[in-house]
């Protein structure tokens, strides 16, 4: 069984502003603004159009940034996160 897959929502849909340390990202779908910090931006700079596998994004955080005590469970739960808010979509596997 394929695992699920994730990417950023479309650009269209989303208004990212970096604003000093944290980042606003304005959803226009729904209205709301969220205040995020680090590795949210990173995490949708790096999904992107692509579809990727949690393994798979963990790798592209590991090849730009130091995160060698990266766990693939929590960034799911993240990832998961992002999903109920509308920034990342997510396609399970058939």
């Amino acid at each position: 069984m394929e695992a699920a897959t994730y990417r950023a929502a479309p650009d269209a849909t989303l208004r990212v502003v970096p604003l000093d340390a944290l980042t606003l990202i304005f959803h226009r779908a729904s209205g709301i603004t969220h205040v995020v910090d680090s590795p949210v931006p990173e995490i949708l700079e790096l999904l992107g159009d692509d579809a990727l596998t949690t393994e798979q994004l963990l790798a592209r955080l590991a090849d730009h940034f130091a995160v060698a005590d990266a766990d693939a469970d929590a960034l799911r739960a993240r990832l998961d996160e992002l999903v109920v808010a509308g920034l990342v979509e997510r396609r399970c596997a058939t």
